[in-house]
Parts: structure tokens; sequence; C-alpha cells
């Protein structure tokens, strides 16, 4: 958090709390168990930071509920309804419900924090996941504050603690545990399986009635040793191209590959045609200034890189980096009000790769591409990662966010872009996309359209 803050310009001083007993719990006993495999997580107690003054403060972030300064204000963070991290944790499993973390100023909620829980066994990986999120939260309520765009926002209800930590964890653990043991005995013997499905048809698609309904979707084929995901379509010289990630097991990293729809009405075996020394997925793809550009997703190698077509659809070139240093998931792309715009989701180290938006925005494709001063816009696992391109409607703009509230992959959200420009980026809240009969499926990931042919994906 320090380290977040200070790379945007603030001066932090860091100020301790008055003594207190330093008693080991049994949150930290279970914590130091797993450092054993996993390693020590944000959760974990350190030595705390060296004292450092710079004056008179104009925020108080309070991380001990301790805090009894008097005409500063004051922003402190409470964990599923409670002021201690350990009983929001036990909270939050006593009651099976998903986490929620909440900013407050002075007494008053003015941020809220969804995060994603990629691990929802072991409790250092759901530490890391809060905690990552709850310093997203902090970042942005720092950043609304001293930008004056930190209204109120609706309280949660409190959550009862109810037992003590160890017993809720325990029979958490146990579930966990059973329930993973169980997924595996009713897998298909592939490590993870995702399938790419299409559809020619006529009339309301998606977008526009919220259902998968209508004309029955085709899936594209797979061997067994890969599975084919994140679909993207292009018309191209009266042709249809898919483009999806090709994960082949064996290789255990995503390349991009590309297929064209026959005269029969369907796709063959994709086939690559962009490979990097890491993982390439979400293959973007779109025509500007009279050239046609991909944009696939990198964050693994943290660079965002724009590949140029040499040899439609063959042959791509790097053409340039975008966004360096980063690890960005997911960026799409949008031009509006006369500037190109990128949204997409940021991991900062720890955390989930799904559930905190920024955005970032350049007067030309190339760039210089530079974050919004607001960022993270979101810290939600139903709202901030793209399913998709941006999607045009009358004079709406809906934008398919992957909802992960029940897991990676667990359902697809259409969220309407209400404003975008250098003062603020504000979104509708999404609106699910219902399963139906045309593909019966648990839930889709990715949405795309062009002319007639409509794709989806989808891991369940």
């Amino acid at each position: 958090m320090l380290a977040r803050l200070t790379a945007l310009g603030y001066a932090v001083s860091v100020g301790h709390s008055p003594a207190t007993a330093n008693k080991v719990t049994g949150f930290d006993r279970v914590l130091a168990l797993e450092s054993v495999r996993f390693g020590p997580s944000l959760a974990t107690r350190s030595e705390p930071l060296p004292v450092e003054d710079f004056g008179p403060a104009e925020l108080i972030i309070d991380l001990t509920g301790t805090a009894t300064v008097q005409n500063v204000p004051v922003l402190k963070l409470r964990f599923c309804g409670c002021d201690d991290f350990a009983a929001g944790i036990s909270a939050m499993l006593s009651s099976g419900e998903l986490p929620e973390i909440v900013s407050q100023l002075d007494g008053v909620a003015v941020g809220r924090a969804r995060p994603m829980l990629s691990d929802r066994i072991w409790l250092s990986r759901m530490c890391n996941d809060l905690l990552a999120g709850a310093i997203s939260l902090v970042v942005q309520s720092v950043v609304r504050f001293f930008a004056g765009d930190l209204p109120p926002i609706a309280e949660t209800v409190d959550r009862a603690p109810g037992s003590s930590f160890l017993p809720n964890y325990a029979v958490s653990l146990a579930k966990g545990l059973a329930g993973r043991a169980l997924q595996k005995l009713r897998s298909s013997g592939r490590p993870f399986y995702w399938q790419v499905a299409y559809r020619i048809i006529d009339g309301p698609d998606i977008a526009e009635t919220g259902r998968l309904e209508g004309a029955p979707f085709t899936v594209l084929a797979d061997d067994g040793e890969r599975f084919y995901a994140d679909p993207f379509v292009l018309e191209h010289d009266g042709h249809h191209y898919l483009f999806v990630e090709e994960f082949p097991y064996a290789r255990g990293r995503g390349v991009i590959s590309v297929s064209k729809l026959g005269e029969d009405g369907r796709f063959g075996t994709p086939r690559a045609v962009l490979e990097e020394p890491h993982h390439l997925s979400y293959p973007q793809v779109f025509a500007e200034g009279g050239e046609l550009f991909m944009l696939p997703e990198s964050g693994g190698a943290h660079e965002l890189v724009l590949y140029r077509a040499e040899d439609f659809p063959n042959r791509w070139v790097r053409d340039s980096v975008l966004i360096a240093g980063r690890d960005f998931n997911d960026a799409t792309l949008l031009q509006s009000g006369g500037r190109f715009w990128l949204f997409g989701t940021e991991r900062f180290g720890y955390g989930s790769a799904s559930d905190t938006m920024t955005v970032y925005s350049a007067a030309s494709l190339r760039g210089p591409w530079e974050p919004h001063a607001l960022n993270p816009i979101a810290i939600d696992r139903s709202a901030a990662r793209p399913g998709g391109a941006f999607i045009r409607q009358g004079g709406r703009l809906l934008l398919p966010v992957q909802d992960g509230s029940r897991a990676y992959g667990g359902g697809l959200g259409l969220m309407e872009l209400v404003r975008v420009d250098d003062e603020d980026v504000v979104f509708a809240p999404p609106r699910p996309i219902v399963p139906g009969t045309a593909w019966a499926r648990n839930g889709i990931h990715t949405l795309n359209r062009t002319g007639r042919l409509e794709v989806v994906d989808s891991a369940g």
C-alpha cells in the first residue's frame, strides 16, 4: 500500500498505534502452518514499518481502529461487516456469503470492494485475495478523496462473527477439500476444459435479449489434447474469421489460432498464427487506419503488445508495446470522445487478476498510453474484467464483463458505459446473461459478434 501510494506521488507518513499485546491467535497459527507449503501471505505478521513524519497530515489511514485524532479526516476499513480482519473472515466463513470490504471516511461508507476469491480453501490464499482488494480500495479512496469525488454510498449490513475463527475455518476447510476431491472424481481427466461455440443468426442476439436462447450454438470441436477459449470474430474481404486462444495441454501455455468459416457454415480446426514464449489469450482483432491489428492478452509477461497483420490472417508482427511493466489482463479497446481507451483488470503482485478494473487512454492507437487519474475504477468480482469487445446498441455502449462470484468463468454480464473522459469513468450495474436452451452450459465467459456470426465460450 505504501509503495503504491508513493508511486502515485503522495507523501505518506507512518505512525504506530499505542502498544498493545501481541498475542498469537489461532488465525496466526493457521497462517504459519500453511506457510510451509505456500510461503508467507499478506496477512502474515511482519515487523512494523519505520516511523516517518512528513509534517501535518491531510488524511489519516487508520489500519488499527485506534485513531483518536481531531480535525483530520480518518479513513478506515471494515471487512465483511467487522472492524477486525480475522473476525471478518470468520463472519464470511460462518455465513457462507461472499466477501465485501467497505472504506469509511469519518464513519461514513464511501467505497466498496468485492474481491474475487481464486481459492476458497486455503486461508493464506484467501487473505492474499482479500488484502490485495483492500489495498486497491484504500488507493481508490485516497485518489478520489483528493480529487473531491468521494460521496457516501449505501452502508452494508453488519454480519455477526458467530463462533471463533478456528471452528469456522475448520468446517470450511473440510467442506472445501471434500468438494475438490469430488470435482476431481467427476472430471473428464483434463486438468481444465473450455469450449467455444458459434451460430449464424438473424434478429436479436444475446446482447439484446440477455439470454442464451434462440438458434442453437455449434461447438468448435477439439481433439482432447487442447482446448479453445476467448473467441473473437472478424469479417474481412467477404469472409468470417474466428480467432481463439488455443491451449495445448502438453505445451502448458496459450497460442493464438484462427479458422475461416466454410461455405457450409462451419469452422474447421483452428491453426496457430501467433506464438510467444509466454501465454497468449483474448485475441481482440480489429481494423484501424486501413490496417488489421490484434491486441492479445499477455499479462503474464507484464506487457501489452499491439500486433499488426503482415499477411492476414497468417502472419502477425509486433508493432508497438502499448503498456509495459504491468500485469494488465483482457485489455479491451474503445474509441470515444476523440481518444482511444483501454479497459481491463490489473494485478498488483497479489490477489486475483479478475477483480480490479483500470483504464488507460491515448490520443492515438500506438500511444503514449496514460493511466486514468481515478484508477482503480472498480474492485468487483462481477463488474471488472472484460469478456468481449464493446457492443454498440443504438446510442448505448455495452461491455461484456465476467462474473467471478461463483468461480472464474462462472458467468457473464452486460454493463453499460455511462461516462468516460479524463475526469471519470462510470458504468451502470451489470445485467447478468441468463442461461438458456441455445447452449446448455453453466455460464459463459466471452461474447462477441460480427454481422450474423455470434460466438461464446464456457468452462462449465
